[in-house]
């Protein structure tokens, strides 16, 4: 059987930005999209104006643009990482309760969460490791992981020590059930589901090392 899974085992895995950008193409144009707390908001300067791609942050904010810098700086104006943003024509401002409302009620297109595991079948664990010397930090993943209408993860697909990210079943507290559409890391783009987790795209590896490397059935 043919593979479809486009491997790129010639050039070296994806940066940061280059992963940024890679989901940046995936968000459909006219969407509101909510950009998870440290990676995911490098998304929001590899977003084209023309697409009408309308950011929300958790902390009240519609319409918010990239990261700001220089004379651009202010300090009342931030996303929900504290990270200082500039915001758009239109841009709106509204009270934490109404942001989670929105969160809530399904009105959002796509959010793009970091994780610490995601498993074959998409369940995702973000907010703790279960160490005991860890701080929680939910924050509103619980919110958008059931809310939203497409829950995408970018990560590294392993640990500094070299662990698998994505995991037969998550060994850490979970977020939220089967609720990863898709899952974007810098060895490559996978989709898991109730039959499994298919490869899309992989880089610097092949399909073939990856398989030995996660120790999960990835189907191509």
């Amino acid at each position: 059987m043919t593979s479809s899974v486009l491997e790129r085992a010639d050039r070296a895995p994806l940066t940061t930005d280059e992963l940024a950008a890679r989901i940046a193409r995936d968000i459909p144009a006219g969407s509101y999209v909510n950009l998870g707390i440290g990676q995911p908001t490098r998304i929001a300067e590899h977003l084209s104006p023309d697409a009408g791609i309308v950011l929300h942050t958790e902390n009240g904010m519609l319409g918010m643009g990239p990261a700001a810098t220089g004379d651009d700086i202010d300090a009342d104006l931030t996303n929900a990482g504290k990270v200082p943003v500039t915001e758009l024509p239109g841009a709106a401002y509204f009270h934490h309760a109404d942001s989670f409302a929105m969160m809530r009620g399904g009105h959002l297109d796509v959010c793009v969460l970091g994780a610490f595991q995601v498993s074959v079948h998409g369940d995702l664990a973000n907010w703790h490791t279960g160490d005991p010397d860890a701080i929680p930090a939910v924050g509103g993943a619980m919110d958008l992981a059931v809310g939203a209408k497409q829950v995408l993860v970018m990560m590294k697909l392993f640990t500094r020590d070299g662990a698998p990210k994505l995991v037969p079943a998550c060994t850490y507290p979970l977020t939220g059930r089967a609720c990863v559409r898709r899952v974007y890391t810098d060895h490559g783009v996978f989709e898991p589901g109730p039959d499994g987790v298919k490869a899309l795209e992989t880089y610097g590896v092949s399909l073939a090392e990856l398989r030995d490397r996660l120790g999960v059935d990835l189907r191509g």
